[in-house]
């Protein structure tokens, strides 16, 4: 009894230990068999199931998303080629637009204005039509230069806003767009200003005049146009028209009642003896809202690196932020910029009729001042200023000229001819002008002759130069 007891007790501590190993293989089984990978069936994956057009433009979007743009552009355009009646051929298009705007960079920018453009000409129905046409104006307004640099990135995005707002004025985007507006016309009227400065502080009356009035009636909302408008009335109070200075001041009281100048001006409106008229409620209001408006402060370690800076700066956060921007497109005859047209044939209307030029002064806008009108019409073409001499007592008939509306005497080719007119007169008129047409010429070849003797001289001159420098 004591053997087997003794037996039974070693034989415990083994049979302990294998049944702990088989618990433990047991449990790595299990634990292998649980984290074993399952089979998928591939033939009903999603991958398989998805259409490829829609595998196409997420992995396109994927690739954009972190930075892979021409991956990703080339991603789209397959899609686009191989799937032209895809769902999803607007967004390509679209998204295509997107990665040159968001890639940045002159080439990549110009690509981005054209993209969003054929957006608009083939999807003009969609709701992202207006996107479209939103983000072809930031665009232009991402590339816009300072005041006093190159302005053609600003004159177009001030177009392209323009249009906008005019295709979709109850769009989501308008106030946006509005705003964008705003800050683009005060970079324009501020380059202006500096010209219009510059000739005032030179005395330059006229070139200071005629950028100063562009500003003032083209941009109202600009945030110098009380002072433009104070220039203005110098300009004229110090010229022999004083009485053309009131209609300005009258403006600044008026227009811009909350400006330091308007004391000033209600002075000078007093001293010319002109009334003052009362301030405007609504301009009252807008700049009382101007003043209120919260506005972004540059910090003053960004100051000094303005120096640098190719964009705008401090225009973009002088803008206002109420009232209507100008919707109107630039006009020349509001570029404050005098142009001198040469002789078009197509605007000489009668054979009696050169060129004229008419000098319109127009300041003050609609203030109701008369403007004064000068008129220059050259003597007729083909004859001379005065009326040549006729033997006979019986005067020369008048005809009415069809371009001016005035009676003209003339001998010109154009009067039909009368009875009382003598033969004599006509061949002596005739061998006249034949003998001067003779002189003439004889005068042009004897120049051109004289001319050429010149040349030869001079020629050996210098012949004779090259070879005796001295």
């Amino acid at each position: 009894m004591l053997g087997t007891s003794l037996v039974a007790m070693t034989r415990r501590p083994a049979l302990l230990v294998l049944s702990g190993l088989f618990l433990l293989s047991a449990t790595q089984c299990d634990a292998q068999i649980f984290h074993k990978k399952k089979r998928v069936n591939k033939s009903t994956s999603v991958e398989n199931t998805a259409e490829p057009d829609k595998i196409l433009y997420n992995k396109a979007m994927e690739d954009i998303k972190h930075g892979r743009h021409e991956v990703g552009r080339l991603n789209l355009q397959t899609l686009i080629n191989t799937y032209p009646d895809s769902e999803y051929l607007a967004k390509a298009k679209l998204a295509i637009a997107d990665s040159f705007y968001k890639e940045g960079g002159s080439a990549n920018l110009t690509q981005a204005v054209q993209a969003y453009k054929d957006f608009d000409i083939f999807f003009p129905m969609l709701p992202e039509a207006a996107y479209a046409q939103l983000q072809v104006a930031m665009t232009h307004f991402k590339q816009m230069e300072k005041p006093d640099r190159d302005r053609t990135h600003a004159v177009a995005a001030e177009d392209e806003f323009q249009i906008f707002l005019s295709k979709y004025p109850n769009d989501a985007l308008a106030p946006k767009a509005e705003q964008h507006l705003r800050e683009v016309q005060e970079l324009l009227a501020e380059g202006d200003f500096r010209i219009g400065y510059y000739y005032y502080v030179k005395e330059d009356k006229k070139a200071a005049e005629s950028r100063l009035r562009a500003i003032v009636n083209r941009y109202p909302l600009y945030s110098k146009s009380d002072q433009a408008l104070w220039m203005l009335g110098n300009i004229w109070q110090s010229s022999e028209k004083k009485e053309m200075a009131a209609p300005y001041y009258a403006r600044l009281v008026r227009n811009y009642p909350l400006s330091p100048l308007v004391p000033n001006a209600k002075s000078r409106l007093k001293a010319l003896g002109a009334p003052v008229p009362q301030p405007d409620p609504q301009a009252v209001a807008w700049m009382t809202a101007e003043q209120n408006a919260p506005r972004t402060h540059e910090a003053f370690i960004k100051k000094p690196l303005g120096l640098v800076r190719s964009g705008p700066g401090q225009e973009l956060t002088s803008a206002a932020k109420v009232g209507k921007p100008t919707m109107t497109p630039a006009s020349e005859s509001e570029a404050g910029i005098d142009i001198l047209n040469g002789g078009n044939p197509s605007q000489i209307t009668g054979a009696g009729t050169g060129i004229v030029a008419t000098i319109t002064p127009t300041p003050g806008g609609g203030s109701g001042t008369t403007s004064s009108v000068e008129t220059v019409t050259p003597a007729t073409d083909g004859s001379e200023a005065s009326p040549a001499t006729q033997p006979d007592a019986t005067p020369a008939p008048t005809a009415e000229n069809p371009a001016n509306g005035a009676t003209a005497t003339g001998t010109a080719d154009s009067t039909p001819k009368t009875d009382a007119t003598p033969a004599g007169a006509e061949q002596t008129a005739d061998d006249a002008a034949k003998a001067d047409a003779a002189k003439a010429q004889d005068g042009t070849q004897n120049g051109t002759n004289g001319d050429s003797k010149k040349e030869s001289t001079s020629k050996k001159k210098k012949g004779l130069k090259k070879i005796i420098p001295w």
